[in-house]
């Protein structure tokens, strides 16, 4: 059975985040795929750009981003969680994707991704737009929904009380769900992933 994994970047376990991922995962059974809300918590430390993960494959602090890295094989999709602050995503989750894609970035390819924020009453896009980057540096697709995928509310039950949003995050499942059937369906056909190209990079320092 396919499954989607949805991590919640807010320091609150079952805060405003948290409902709106429970959204998600509640309409994801309804249509039959599996899914796991994962708590990243509040002690991620940032990347020290020390490298070690390009030559072990795993990340040197040896927390949580290790725990989901050995674990994505598991997973046909990945939906981030986060609250928004002062017009950004949270400091945890930041930290958290910055070395989980870094240290893993070639295995997220193929995965169906999405972002979800929650915010009292604005920053939401700007958030939102900072999540989706992490998708599209690692050749996954991006499931949509009806709006910005946005909940508003300074308590659970009042994120629960925008409609628009929980409808949102419902229609969003359901794009994620049909997408993943989708390339189930195209695996059974015969039909693979792209096969890259070894990647370039290009430094914007002229030598002399």
């Amino acid at each position: 059975m396919a499954k989607v994994l949805l991590i919640n970047g807010s320091p609150k376990e079952k805060g405003c985040t948290y409902t709106a991922l429970t959204e998600i995962a509640e309409t994801l059974t309804k249509e039959g795929i599996e899914s796991e809300i994962f708590h990243i918590g509040y002690d991620v430390p940032g990347c020290r750009a020390c490298r070690y993960c390009k030559s072990n494959g795993r990340c040197v602090m040896d927390d949580k981003v290790n725990e989901i890295g050995a674990r994505l094989d598991e997973f046909d999709a990945i939906v981030l969680g986060s609250p928004v602050y002062y017009a950004g995503p949270s400091g945890e989750i930041c930290a958290f994707l910055d070395r989980l894609f870094y240290s893993h970035g070639p295995r997220m390819a193929g995965k169906v991704g999405a972002a979800v924020v929650s915010c009292r009453r604005g920053g939401a896009s700007a958030s939102f737009d900072r999540l989706n980057k992490y998708f599209t540096i690692c050749n996954m697709p991006i499931a949509p929904s009806q709006y910005w995928n946005q909940v508003h509310g300074n308590t659970p039950d009042e994120v629960r009380r925008d409609l628009e949003g929980m409808q949102t995050m419902r229609t969003l499942a359901r794009n994620i769900a049909w997408m993943v059937k989708c390339f189930e369906a195209g695996r059974e056909k015969g039909i693979e992933r792209p096969v890259y190209e070894k990647q370039v990079m290009t430094n914007f320092i002229i030598p002399e």
